[in-house]
């Protein structure tokens, strides 16, 4: 009987070139870039070692007039930068796959801190890159600058050939490019020929494919990424009106179309609030078109769904960058049939977090992301044992669970105790909450791993105490205990605890997430400031309630502005009728209302309120650490871990990095060393 997966692994010509199957991981970003070259070699290669057919770089600025600083992306400004790049063809091609490199001048997105030149756009407008609020302003190309965009795309595509890239992207996407910017109407007015018409405001990206293709077309394959609906009506581009079109002009002249839709907020939008496939209604045309492969993304983890997009005619590659992240040896399980084995990506998009805070690429599936080179750390492999030491880990959240699979993974003797009856810990609790169900993935793949390593008992509804900890023997004790939210209002903002916090009215998320919820006029007061005041307050509004959502915060979930649903959260609450009051403190809780303080102005106003969620810091369960400590002096233990939120409590990514590490590092000697490679500039 035939594989019905053996068309994932059909080579595909692209132009000169030929992909050895249909795994195509997209151009994606990771906070490595120009700036930690080896890190990002490794990564890549990592991909290529996977399976992944054609492996490619991030944007990469073609001039230094598309400075992206104080993003870390890709530099291609002159012959000193090949041997960086270099370095990551040789990384891929050692896996026979094909490096594609995306090339782009940034045009409006570049707001060129580091160069200290002005932008340039087709008008003079305010960057929109940077913080999205730059006191700059572009200046008008004129023709001279369009001849010389084009000489330096030229000139970038002749130094990525000599690198040995087999892919050449031609960037129009995530409104981040200037070739993106000249074909969109609102943001040219020019009158001349690369203005007004369709065509005319298409024409530079036809001239950067056409200079591409003259200069490289003989060996290198040139792509173009495209996004074909900016998700704006007819205020931008549409699958429906211009971006339609816009194939149909170009359809036949690059070697492959790579299409998604724009900006980077919907094409990588969360799990939260889009599932596996939602791009293939906006991109499903493009193959109508054009007899050239194409290039689809929309976070597939599922190999039934990929061969479906196959198979009906939606794309000719699987296109992914965070599906990549979560699992890169993902091609190969399919493969080898081990679906079970495949880290499915949760989109959390804390993989994004990494560019969007100017630090190295991680992941919250897969711990091992962008650790490759620093820390030689391989998503697959891990050292065997170093002895026949047994270990007990205690506590099955994130954490514990990870901690004893890889520490069964190694060989070792390991007895997981939970002292609840259900194992995952926080994971287990917050995925039930409204639009995280996929973040139960965390736990489901640690147990479908745990199971099948015979090292490894798992106990759960087991509570211990310091005591019978020691009276059972263990040696080497790791505790991932977890932690609980505080009750009292103390956080980053308030010190102190909130008067009035000890009213019968006041839960915290522990107490939402056990089902014991508030009903009428509800206040949540988020100091938190990632996803749990917002998912809180959803939850809460779906349930009845009148909710209103305080922060001390400039914004509603401040901080998931990083994970680029910032905007989709306040809009989810907005639509719910939460109301929202932002830059405000909980100064005062008594019965029936609260006194809120503005964080600017001081201004003191009251809103009603028949109960209050606190969303603030939390504590960690660290009483069975403290308690064996003095077993630890005394000898009676041979070592002692907190780790995760028991030690310090952080986001689920860090709590999984954790119990991955102190795995890793058992029957290691200690040391006071930096404990990963760091790229160093050499003088």
């Amino acid at each position: 009987m035939n594989n019905p997966f053996d068309i994932l692994f059909e080579p595909v010509r692209i132009g000169p070139v030929i992909a050895p199957n249909r795994f195509y991981q997209v151009p994606h970003c990771n906070g490595l870039g120009s700036r930690m070259p080896q890190a990002l070699a490794a990564m890549r290669g990592m991909k290529a070692a996977g399976g992944w057919g054609v492996v490619c770089t991030e944007e990469v600025e073609i001039h230094h007039s598309s400075d992206l600083s104080p993003y870390i992306e890709g530099r291609l400004w002159a012959d000193e930068d090949i041997p960086a790049l270099q370095a990551m063809v040789e990384a891929v091609h050692r896996h026979g796959a094909l490096a594609g490199i995306e090339l782009t001048h940034n045009g409006y997105d570049a707001v060129n801190l580091y160069s200290r030149v002005p932008p340039l756009g087709p008008r003079s407008m305010g960057v929109l890159g940077g913080c999205g609020f730059d006191p700059v302003q572009a200046r008008r190309a004129d023709k001279e600058d369009i001849r010389n965009v084009r000489r330096w795309h030229r000139a970038a595509a002749l130094r990525a050939k000599r690198a040995g890239f087999d892919l050449i992207v031609c960037y129009a996407g995530h409104s981040m490019s200037l070739a993106m910017h000249f074909l969109i109407r609102r943001f040219n007015d020019r009158t001349d020929e690369y203005g007004g018409s369709l065509e005319n405001r298409v024409r530079l990206l036809r001239e950067l494919i056409e200079d591409t293709k003259e200069a490289v077309g003989d060996t290198c394959a040139v792509a173009v990424r495209f996004a074909v609906d900016e998700l704006l009506g007819e205020e931008g581009l549409t699958s429906q009106g211009e971006g339609y079109d816009v194939v149909a002009m170009l359809a036949e002249l690059p070697d492959l179309w790579d299409v998604n839709v724009s900006n980077w907020s919907n094409d990588s939008a969360t799990s939260r609030f889009e599932k596996e496939g939602f791009q293939e209604p906006y991109i499903a045309f493009v193959k109508t078109l054009t007899s050239k492969p194409v290039v689809g993304v929309g976070r597939y983890t599922s190999p039934e769904a990929m061969v479906s997009a196959i198979r009906r005619g939606v794309m000719d590659f699987i296109g992914a960058a965070r599906p990549s992240i979560a699992d890169p040896f993902l091609p190969q399980k399919i493969k080898e049939s081990r679906f079970e084995d495949i880290r499915e990506c949760i989109g959390c998009n804390i993989c994004v977090t990494g560019d969007t805070r100017f630090v190295p690429i991680r992941c919250t599936q897969n711990p091992t992301m962008g650790e490759e080179w620093r820390r030689d750390w391989h998503p697959e492999l891990i050292a065997p044992k170093k002895s026949n030491q047994a270990v007990l880990v205690v506590g099955a959240g994130p954490a514990g669970l990870e901690c004893a699979r890889a520490l069964g993974q190694r060989g070792y003797e390991v007895a997981l105790l939970e002292a609840r009856r259900e194992l995952g810990g926080r994971v287990s609790l917050e995925s039930k909450l409204p639009g995280l169900r996929e973040w139960r993935r965390v736990l489901d793949w640690r147990l479908t791993q745990i199971q099948k390593l015979q090292h490894v008992s798992v106990y759960p509804g087991s509570p211990m105490t310091a005591a019978e900890i020691l009276e059972a023997g263990y040696r080497h004790v790791i505790l991932a205990t977890g932690a609980r939210w505080r009750g009292d209002g103390v956080g980053r903002t308030l010190w102190r605890p909130i008067p009035g916090h000890h009213l019968p009215a006041i839960f915290t998320p522990d107490d939402l997430m056990a089902e014991r919820l508030p009903a009428g006029r509800v206040i949540v007061y988020d100091d938190d400031h990632y996803y749990m005041g917002g998912v809180l307050a959803e939850l809460l509004a779906r349930q009845g309630c009148e909710v209103a959502l305080v922060t001390p915060a400039p914004m509603i979930s401040y901080w998931a502005q990083f994970t680029l649903e910032q905007e989709r959260i306040q809009r989810r609450l907005m639509n719910l009728g939460v109301s929202l009051y932002p830059q405000h403190v909980l100064d005062a809780i008594r019965p029936g209302a609260v006194t809120l303080a503005h964080t600017v102005s001081g201004a003191v106003s009251e809103l009603p309120a028949k109960a209050v969620v606190l969303v603030t810091d939390r504590l960690p369960n660290d009483e069975l650490y403290q308690a064996l400590k003095p077993a630890l002096a005394e000898g009676k233990l041979q070592s002692l871990r907190v780790i995760g939120d028991a030690e310090a409590p952080n986001i689920i990514a860090q709590a999984v990095f954790a119990g991955h590490l102190v795995a890793r590092e058992f029957d290691e000697a200690p040391s006071d060393d930096t404990p990963f490679r760091v790229e160093r500039v050499g003088v």
